[in-house]
């Protein structure tokens, strides 16, 4: 969509014609699924996991999207931006838990990746869904964020039609951010202009129009993938380590320690040593051991490389080589 008010009319006036949705892919009855209420347990455990292997194949299918999201995402994030998800119900709530899982994984501040949800924090817990029919809403969720060129909007819906997403979405573009379309059904049942446009074609759920089965699961994978996938991009690991893991509690300590021993070869005592002399920063605390400076020198190589700590370790060794 273009930022001209008429065409944005025109697109609140398509969401008011898609009020009737049971065309849609995620409404749709499932054959498999008929005689659900006369399975037993086991029965039914078997048919929910049989179906639920299609998500992962909605997502497999979906790679293509799902790395240019990664690459345009970590751009914008490596030059200021912020990476935002915003949903309605369930698909607010897993923006809102992939977000929050950003800061203790990767030591990221909070603004950094932020989950926005129709109805706000008593969303999570309580349900609001008559407010996904707000596209004012999602306007103000953007403008209250103060979104600008430099961000990347995420907007989730499983059918592809909440106005509180479109709204969103067309104000974020309005906006120059970067913008994301994750929804469950076919670009031909639900159309959207966005930058980078991601369909999880997970078909009808067992309970007729209960996205948050199989559209929930696949629209989790995808946003696991992509917000780690950036990260990674980011420099916040190192092989398969999380080297910014922020060190709050007994189990991220032991994590830490752990991951120190491993790359390193150090006792656990000596371990722990090494980590208090890097303020708790694993990834610092690993520049320290292999390069041999201290704390301070340490954080500045890393800082000159974006922290980075293969850039900042590669850097180290090809300079002491010349000299």
């Amino acid at each position: 969509m273009t930022n001209d008010k008429g065409q944005m009319t025109n697109g609140k006036r398509q969401m008011t014609n898609l009020q009737e949705r049971g065309h849609l892919l995620t409404e749709l009855v499932n054959s498999n699924s008929l005689n659900l209420d006369q399975l037993s347990s086991l029965e039914l455990v078997e048919l929910f996991n049989n179906e639920d292997q299609k998500a992962v194949a909605a997502v497999a299918a979906a790679k293509v999207q799902l790395a240019e999201a990664i690459e345009r995402t970590a751009e914008r994030l490596r030059h200021g931006g912020r990476l935002f998800y915003i949903g309605a119900g369930t698909s607010g709530r897993l923006g809102v838990l992939d977000a929050a899982e950003c800061p203790p994984t990767f030591c990221t501040p909070p603004e950094l990746v932020q989950g926005i949800i129709a109805g706000g924090a008593g969303a999570l817990v309580r349900s609001s869904e008559d407010l996904e029919d707000s596209i004012e809403g999602g306007e103000s969720a953007i403008a209250g964020r103060h979104v600008t060129q430099l961000d990347v909007v995420v907007g989730i819906t499983a059918g592809g039609t909440t106005p509180y997403v479109h709204g969103a979405l067309h104000a974020a573009r309005q906006r120059g951010a970067t913008t994301i379309f994750i929804a469950c059904v076919p670009a031909e049942q639900v159309s959207f202009d966005a930058d980078i446009d991601i369909r999880l074609l997970t078909g009808p759920e067992i309970i007729a129009g209960s996205t948050r089965l199989k559209a929930g699961t696949a629209t989790k994978l995808a946003l696991n993938i992509l917000s780690s996938g950036v990260m990674v991009k980011l420099g916040k690991v190192y092989g398969n380590r999380m080297v910014d893991v922020a060190v709050t509690n007994q189990k991220l300590r032991d994590r830490a320690l752990r991951i120190l021993q491993d790359l390193t070869g150090l006792s656990r005592e000596a371990a722990g040593f090494l980590l208090e002399r890097s303020g708790k920063w694993v990834k610092l605390a690993l520049l320290m051991h292999w390069t041999g400076l201290e704390k301070d020198e340490g954080d500045r190589l890393l800082s000159e490389h974006q922290s980075n700590l293969r850039a900042a370790v590669v850097s180290y060794q090809n300079h002491n080589q010349i000299e």
